[in-house]
């Protein structure tokens, strides 16, 4: 399998329609594409899933390493033989991990997403500028302490909204001899996707034009993208295989069993998390928002996704009152965002109504009109606990327009705080991980490198 990685100038350059025109264009040719994503990003994976109809794998060199990041690019070639990775934000964007640390650690190729509908000689100069910033840029310090030589390849562009003729040859004129186009996005109708407050509409939400894509791919060059593609570096270590992943061994009525939610409120959940899940255990799905009740299970997995737009049918969901009654019995259960915040006693949406959650976990929580976290977060394990050990370091992400009532933790209650935050906002800025019986519930989204899934599934097979 060869791949690439598409790079933008910024966000908002249309990176997403770039990719599904580019993977179109590949499929056209006779390829099989293999969507992937890199950073922690749930929406954009969603479109390329949509169109393609198969996952799309999440690179992100803080949560997975660059040997995860390697093992998981390696799964994927059994889903084709052409990856097309679309960057986070602008290529160099980011503290902990970027597009560029995504591209080094897989010593992929960049293709660069440039808006060129009012330049040609300016797109010239912004792709030289980019490739020659590689030299000056200092990528994170885990893909610098892991790679000898790491190096970031801007060995082409993609123009946006590129018109053809006097317009398309300005471009290719501009460019210099180390720099290929590999093809224009023609301004087209139907290539918009609309947003929200968490960014994009999900892809079965909003999903694009068959036809508008087929336009998109019409201009690339997928000759000249063969070209410049390369096969994604191997793993240089076997993948760690912890005590949960041993026990997959064990007879089939031995294993336990997880539900997830999933339907319009809970719908952020990695690829990687959801085929850890299935291999240690038996996977069940239920959907709160359709008033599905909570079935017969060892451990309840409640990802995040938007339970402020569906609170009112939330806060009627039997599957919420069962849970509720279920933990309390001692059943584990974690919620992620927006499974914490329907654990919480009540949810107040930005409109100031009010609704009744599952009230597993003590505290209210309220959305705001801005964002109050959006980072990469390290936690450390205060205890054990049904997601970590005590001393345990687990990475992901925070991205969130909430915010919880923290006061409800006191030395009078029997919730407490799973988690110290070294790095990320959590909960209060220094927790995260509110937990109460073996309930535990995180602002943080967690990848399924980061051993919290298997922990869990522990908890289910030790009740």
């Amino acid at each position: 399998m060869k791949g690439v990685v598409l790079g933008g100038t910024s966000s908002g350059i249309g990176k997403t329609v770039a990719t599904l025109s580019v993977m179109r264009a590949v499929e056209n040719a006779g390829h099989e594409p293999v969507p992937a994503k890199a950073g922690p990003d749930f929406i954009d994976p969603s479109h390329h899933a949509a169109v393609f109809e198969k996952p799309s794998r999440t690179l992100d060199t803080w949560m997975q390493g660059v040997d995860g990041v390697r093992r998981t690019a390696q799964d994927a070639a059994s889903d084709g033989d052409f990856m097309v990775v679309e960057g986070m934000m602008g290529l160099y964007d980011g503290s902990v991990t970027s597009t560029a640390a995504t591209a080094a650690a897989l010593d992929l190729p960049v293709v660069l997403v440039v808006d060129a509908k009012a330049g040609m000689q300016s797109v010239g100069a912004t792709a030289l500028g980019f490739r020659e910033y590689a030299s000056h840029d200092a990528l994170p310090e885990d893909v610098r302490e892991t790679i000898a030589d790491p190096r970031v390849d801007v060995a082409g562009i993609i123009a946006q909204r590129a018109h053809g003729g006097r317009h398309e040859q300005g471009i290719r004129d501009a460019l210099t001899e180390d720099v290929e186009f590999l093809g224009r996005i023609p301004p087209t109708s139907g290539l918009e996707i609309p947003d929200r407050h968490l960014g994009l509409h999900m892809g079965d939400e909003a999903p694009l034009d068959d036809d508008a894509i087929d336009a998109g791919a019409e201009h690339v060059d997928v000759a000249a993208l063969l070209e410049v593609a390369r096969e994604p570096a191997a793993p240089e270590t076997a993948a760690s295989t912890p005590t949960a992943e041993r026990e997959r061994s064990a007879a089939s009525d031995d294993r336990p069993t997880v539900a997830v939610a999933q339907d319009e409120a809970f719908r952020f959940i990695y690829p990687s998390t959801r085929e850890r899940l299935r291999g240690l255990a038996d996977v069940v799905t239920f959907a709160p928002v359709a008033g599905d009740d909570l079935p017969t299970c060892d451990a309840v997995y409640l990802p995040g996704g938007y339970p402020e737009l569906n609170a009112e049918a939330l806060s009627t969901s039997p599957a919420l009152s069962t849970l509720a009654d279920r933990a309390a019995d001692g059943l584990p259960v974690l919620g992620e965002c927006g499974g914490f915040m329907a654990l919480a006693e009540s949810l107040t949406t930005a409109d100031g109504d009010t609704y009744d959650m599952a009230g597993v976990l003590p505290g209210s929580v309220e959305m705001h009109d801005r964002y109050q976290a959006l980072d990469h977060v390290e936690l450390v394990a205060r205890e054990d606990g049904p997601t970590a050990t005590a001393g345990d370091r687990q990475r992901g992400h925070e991205f969130h327009y909430s915010s919880h009532e923290s006061a409800a933790v006191d030395a009078a209650s029997d919730a407490r705080f799973a988690f110290d935050v070294e790095r990320g906002d959590g909960i209060d800025g220094e927790h995260d991980g509110l937990r109460e019986y073996v309930t535990v519930g995180t602002y943080a989204h967690r990848h399924a490198a980061s051993g919290a899934f298997d922990r869990l599934v522990a908890a289910a097979r030790e009740r």
